[in-house]
């Protein structure tokens, strides 16, 4: 190759990119789109109060089935009141069996 080859093939190659660059940055420019607006905070609604207990239970599907943890959070301030809606709570996620109360911690 000669170096005039050399230079047209270089140039063209140039213009290639060139065009794939200014294609490309017309293609992620926004068209007539309004400005994003800053979030929000969310509002605090009234389950996301801190007040409750958060309750750790050991359930099973199985008799002969390894414990699995059932988190369950209560909005109650009464621990045994607590303790009673996470085991109602695994019962309805399909939990038969209730081994015992891992911990309940205060919220």
């Amino acid at each position: 190759m000669s170096t005039d080859d050399l230079e047209d093939f270089e140039k063209s190659i140039n213009q290639e990119i060139d065009a794939f660059l200014e294609a490309d940055s017309q293609a992620t420019k926004p068209k007539n789109r309004p400005a994003p607006k800053k979030p929000q905070p969310p509002q605090a609604s009234a389950s996301e109060i801190r007040t409750g207990h958060i309750v750790k239970l050991a359930v099973r599907t199985k008799q002969l089935e390894l414990d699995t943890v059932f988190e369950h959070r209560s909005t109650s301030i009464s621990k045994l009141e607590a303790q009673m809606e996470a085991e109602k709570a695994a019962n309805k996620a399909g939990y038969p069996i209730i081994g015992y109360v891992i911990d309940i911690q205060r919220v």
